[in-house]
């Protein structure tokens, strides 16, 4: 058999195998499962695949920059827990059944992914790149989340804004990594990021979307740095039509980082600012269903009447006019309806249940949002 039908085979054989892990994803066994069934596929690319030569003066350096970074990312994240308070981490190796359920499997699927992306990304096959790129995010996305744990659309979110983009931007890193400077640069980051949360008892307070945040910035920034550090001369060296090939790539990877992170901070509403989708009809005729406002977070600032505000009721956001305050004992209510509406809004609220302040409306693109919403309610 050619290497290049191996590595077609052992390409989408990982993607399958880690696809299929994730869809059939219970909290445990979805990792045991991808563990066990990428040993055998790391075997035969170590075994059967030939590998090239992959010579870099800086292999050391760029090794322990990462090194050293990672730990420091992880220090920092332990640290603001002085701010944000601890939490008691129920994973960490305190028995060994954690350490066979969590631990074990992940660093095997850490190692073996890593293998396999060295082992790819020493060939000349686009697909081998693409789908060992792709199979590293479900790999990881696999390692922090679970699907069986999307019950809702804004849990459905929360695995997007906290694992798949995170697992996006950290993989071009390795993938760069296993590229430039071979196996292990790549392999000690991610482990020490993989497995941190399952060494230690407590974990930081910070707020999940923070955390997503500084997910999202330290591989990039990672990259940037070493980029510049180690890769100035070969810069220099590329043709023109080179040089505007990967200008354009920077561009679309700016473009792409802009949105992960504007999604990231919007849907979190723990911002300056956050996003809604309209899912009713209650103020068609200035924002229609399927459109998305964009909102200013609520912070005691003065509302008057007309204003289209975001406010809690029970569980949900619901976005209406003022159409009346009143003052009694000093306290304001407010009284909302529905543009659509015929009738106000039951009762009023308070400063207290007000979220934010529309300000934008972006028309339409929130639909594709109410479908996914409504595969959750079927």
């Amino acid at each position: 058999m050619t290497d290049k039908r191996i590595i077609r085979i052992v390409s989408l054989s990982v993607f399958a195998v880690l696809l299929l892990s994730f869809l059939l994803q219970l909290w445990e066994s979805g990792r045991i499962i991808a563990a066990i069934l990428l040993l055998p596929a790391a075997t035969v690319a170590v075994l059967f695949i030939k590998k090239r030569n992959i010579p870099s003066i800086n292999k050391d350096q760029v090794l322990l920059l990462v090194s050293v970074s990672a730990l420091v990312f992880v220090t920092v994240y332990y640290l603001t827990g002085v701010k944000f308070g601890f939490v008691k981490n129920p994973y960490g190796l305190v028995s060994i059944s954690n350490f066979f359920k969590f631990f074990l499997p992940i660093a095997v699927i850490v190692a073996t992914t890593e293998v396999i992306r060295y082992v790819m990304m020493a060939q000349k096959s686009r697909l081998a790149h693409v789908l060992c790129y792709l199979s590293c995010v479900l790999a990881d996305t696999v390692i922090c989340s679970s699907l069986s744990a999307v019950t809702s659309f804004s849990r459905f979110m929360d695995l997007v804004a906290g694992a798949v983009f995170p697992a996006l931007a950290a993989n071009f890193l390795y993938n760069y990594l296993s590229k430039r400077y071979g196996l292990y640069p790549g392999m000690v980051c991610r482990a020490i990021l993989a497995l941190h949360p399952y060494l230690f008892t407590v974990s930081s307070g910070i707020s999940d979307s923070l955390f997503h945040l500084f997910s999202l910035f330290f591989p990039i920034a990672l990259f940037l740095f070493i980029d510049a550090l180690y890769e100035k001369r070969k810069r220099y060296a590329l043709k023109n039509s080179s040089r505007f090939l990967r200008f354009v790539s920077r561009v679309l990877a700016v473009a792409a980082v802009v949105i992960m992170i504007g999604t990231v901070m919007l849907i979190s509403n723990q911002f300056k600012y956050g996003a809604l989708v309209i899912a009713t009809e209650s103020m068609t005729g200035e924002i229609n269903k399927g459109d998305v406002v964009i909102f200013e977070s609520f912070e005691d600032q003065t509302l008057i009447e007309g204003q289209v505000i975001v406010f809690e009721d029970g569980s949900s956001l619901i976005v209406h006019r003022v159409v009346d305050i009143q003052i009694i004992n000093g306290r304001a209510r407010y009284y909302t309806k529905g543009d659509a509406n015929e009738d106000n809004d039951t009762g009023y609220i308070t400063n207290a249940d007000v979220v934010g302040l529309v300000n934008y409306r972006i028309p339409a693109i929130g639909y594709p949002s109410l479908w996914l919403r409504s595969l959750f309610k079927r």
